[in-house]
């Protein structure tokens, strides 16, 4: 039974995140980890195309979906685990700590009646939880820091990490989003980094720095010789401080308070009103204190 998934990689250029498709090729079964459900803020449409051409290229290699897998609530896309659910019947699946993060953006939003206990999705996982991916085994990292509620899915020889690390031209991820935490980011990857050196590391994001081409694959052994972050600090307190300064330049992504009500709700999009259209509900200066461009 091979212990390598086929990994292929598909980049959204307007959110810089990367979706992927990982297959044992012995069963054909697959599972889509991290996929982008359109939106434009700009004029408030939605669409599928991202979605669709992941469904579009689970067919031409004629893979069966076993796994909608989300690593946590994004904060810059809307994900289409929902939508890719109602398209295939796979079951989606994100972290238990999914309920802090919905119980914490309940408030944010006023959202009194919104059931924060993860029901949106088919199954929550642990820290330690295994599963199966065709024949490929597979186990749950629970990898904070970022968020409340990240985790890293490792399948066969294949970390799926998101936002954690980054390519090592890129560093690592931000801690500022609310209930993130920098020393507790730093320990998360130490975990991750414990890996097998030889373990594929794919990454959520990719930024291009310098104008290169989009990249999203790394080894262990690659992210601890080279990430301009980890390669810096030997220690937790050096890291904080770098990434702490690091994040107070940052500016908020752009689509923070737009995604954060739909991944929050596994993806769903809001109810209809009376007049047929869904609407968005944008608090006002919650989030302070963030550079603005």
């Amino acid at each position: 039974m091979t212990h390598t998934p086929e990994v292929t990689g598909f980049f959204d250029p307007r959110t810089w995140s990367v979706q992927y498709v990982v297959a044992d090729p012995a069963t054909k079964r697959c599972a889509i980890v991290d996929p982008v459900y359109d939106f434009d803020e700009k004029s408030g449409q939605t669409g599928s195309a991202n979605a669709d051409r992941l469904l579009d290229f689970v067919r031409s290699k004629g893979y069966e979906v076993e796994w909608i897998l989300d690593t946590h609530p994004h904060a810059d896309h809307f994900s289409a685990a929902h939508y890719l659910k109602q398209k295939t019947g796979a079951p989606t699946t994100i972290g238990e700590y999914v309920k802090n993060v919905q119980k914490l953006w309940k408030g944010f939003y006023n959202w009194p009646d919104f059931p924060a206990d993860g029901s949106q999705w088919d199954h929550l996982f642990a820290d330690g939880d295994t599963f199966k991916v065709g024949g490929i085994d597979s186990k749950v990292m629970f990898s904070p820091g970022h968020t409340l509620a990240s985790i890293t899915y490792v399948i066969g020889d294949a970390a799926f990490v998101h936002d954690t690390l980054f390519m090592p031209d890129s560093g690592t991820a931000r801690a500022d989003f609310p209930g993130g935490s920098a020393g507790v980011l730093w320990r998360s990857i130490q975990a991750i980094l414990a890996l097998p050196d030889e373990t594929r590391v794919f990454t959520g994001h990719d930024y291009q720095p310098g104008g290169r081409e989009p990249r999203w694959e790394s080894t262990v052994g690659e992210q601890k010789a080279t990430n301009i972050h980890m390669a810096r600090c030997s220690t937790e307190e050096e890291f904080v401080a770098l990434r702490e300064a690091r994040d107070r330049s940052l500016a908020m992504p752009k689509l923070i308070l737009q995604s954060l009500q739909i991944n929050t709700n596994g993806g769903r999009l809001p109810e209809p009103e009376s007049n047929g259209i869904r609407y968005l509900k944008i608090p006002l200066d919650l989030l302070t204190g963030a550079a603005w461009d």
